[in-house]
């Protein structure tokens, strides 16, 4: 009886007096037209994919910013094949691809401007020193709109995965589009294609609304990965269909002690009705940089599907920080190698500063009614001896396995509940006590809380 108090108050948390819920996706504000717009023609840009038109987009841009005051303005982007190197936005302004508007990312690495590290991050990713900058950007922006007619931007990334595997690279790879401190963020209509790296990385934002894009990268690319929402809140992901060569989307708040010293958590995420594929890494992924922390993330009505793993939590010894206050309901996934992994020593440091002593926490995380289809295993849930994951629920969960392993289930220094779970989970994860799962409920003021549902 307990059991189903449990899962009847989880399928029904999210509520707000009756009057509705405070979920970050159901409170996205109808973008007004702006009043002023010109086209990239009436700035000299060829679209003929041959063209270099950075200088163009950054005059256009220049140009706008004295609408800012005037209810902003629209760059109008219109068919054809516009090649640029790496430009910046500017507030107030909606960058709007036509129908048939390709804005192709040049091969060229001197057409991409070299930046410092993110604080939060102390080095680049990928290489220690700097980084190189995205193709398209926004640095401390309010109200900036990136939309279309399913238009796209494409990073023309293969050279950048040839650089990369080769070890030529001097500098970490570049992103598509990336916000950094920004408010007020949207992204709609868009495909994304061969990203050099992440698609769309919003850092140190607030109010982010991600809509209807479509994200590809080929199996074999390197790390490419889709949406990355790092130490930023109140962030919506909604209606996506994202296949990438690593993680369609992954949640992350800076690494080490460099995000630890940064201190901002990625919190109050939406994730719902979006299509994933992961190639190489997860299709639905938390860390393994977050040491910032990450918590207040719902996660519903999606499907995941020829995946290596479906639902990744990363983090190692010397992360700090925490994953916390994370449900993830109403799945689908189909081919899928492992459905539920949890890991404790997962990924690299930046460099021998940090403290081996800083241990993650991993707890009040609950997975219920999802469904799996030709699965390979089930999950393999390994925490760390010195901190071990704790409040690991599962409820309502049905796999159909493909495989003949003596065990589906892998765990140690976890703990946790399960009820209604096949194949039957590890005794770790069989505690007596529901009253430790826990599920997001809701405050009058339309914030995310947590709370022991009793």
């Amino acid at each position: 009886m307990v059991a189903l108090l449990v899962l009847l108050a989880l399928c029904n948390a999210i509520k707000v007096n009756g009057e509705g819920n405070y979920l970050q996706c159901d409170h996205n504000p109808t973008s007004q037209p702006r009043p002023h717009s010109v086209s990239i023609l009436e700035f000299g840009a060829v679209g003929d994919g041959k063209t270099l038109n950075t200088i163009a987009f950054q005059n256009a841009i220049f140009y706008l910013k004295s609408f800012a005051d005037k209810g902003g303005a629209q760059l109008y982007v219109p068919p054809g094949r516009w090649l640029t190197g790496s430009f910046n936005l500017t507030s107030h302004l909606t960058l709007f691809l036509e129908k048939g508007a390709v804005i192709l990312g040049s091969q060229d690495p001197s057409h991409w401007d070299i930046v410092e590290p993110l604080p939060s991050y102390g080095r680049g990713i990928e290489l220690p020193g700097r980084r190189y900058r995205s193709l398209v950007n926004g640095y401390m922006l309010r109200d900036v709109v990136i939309t279309g007619d399913n238009g796209t931007i494409d990073g023309q990334g293969s050279v950048w995965w040839e650089w990369f595997t080769s070890h030529s690279l001097n500098y970490t790879r570049p992103h598509l589009v990336e916000f950094v401190s920004s408010k007020d963020v949207h992204v709609s209509n868009i495909t994304f294609l061969n990203a050099p790296a992440y698609n769309i990385h919003p850092v140190y934002c607030s109010n982010v609304h991600i809509h209807n894009v479509s994200v590809y990268a080929p199996p074999g690319s390197p790390y490419t990965v889709g949406i990355v929402p790092d130490s930023s809140d109140n962030v919506c992901i909604e209606d996506c269909n994202i296949s990438t060569g690593h993680d369609a989307i992954a949640l992350k708040s800076g690494w080490d002690e460099y995000g630890i010293a940064y201190g901002r958590p990625t919190t109050n995420v939406h994730i719902r009705s979006v299509h994933l594929q992961s190639s190489t890494g997860s299709s639905l992924a938390f860390g393994s940089e977050m040491s910032g922390g990450i918590s207040n993330i719902q996660v519903e009505h999606v499907h995941l599907y020829n995946s290596f793993i479906g639902i990744q939590f990363r983090t190692t010894k010397g992360r700090g920080g925490y994953l916390r206050e994370i449900i993830i309901s109403d799945a689908n996934m189909l081919n899928i190698n492992m459905a539920f992994s949890a890991i404790g020593d997962y990924g690299s440091h930046p460099d021998d500063k940090f403290n081996p002593n800083a241990f993650p926490s991993l707890e009040k995380i609950t997975l219920h009614d999802i469904i799996g289809k030709n699965i390979i295993m089930a999950g393999n849930f390994s925490g760390i001896q010195q901190a071990p994951f704790k409040s690991m629920c599962l409820f309502n969960i049905s796999l159909s396995m493909s495989s003949t392993f003596s065990s589906c289930w892998s765990c140690s220094n976890v703990s946790g509940y399960s009820e209604m779970v096949f194949p039957e989970p590890c005794a770790d994860l069989k505690n007596s006590n529901a009253s430790l799962c826990f599920s997001i409920l809701m405050r009058p003021n339309g914030r995310g809380g947590s709370g022991a549902i009793l």
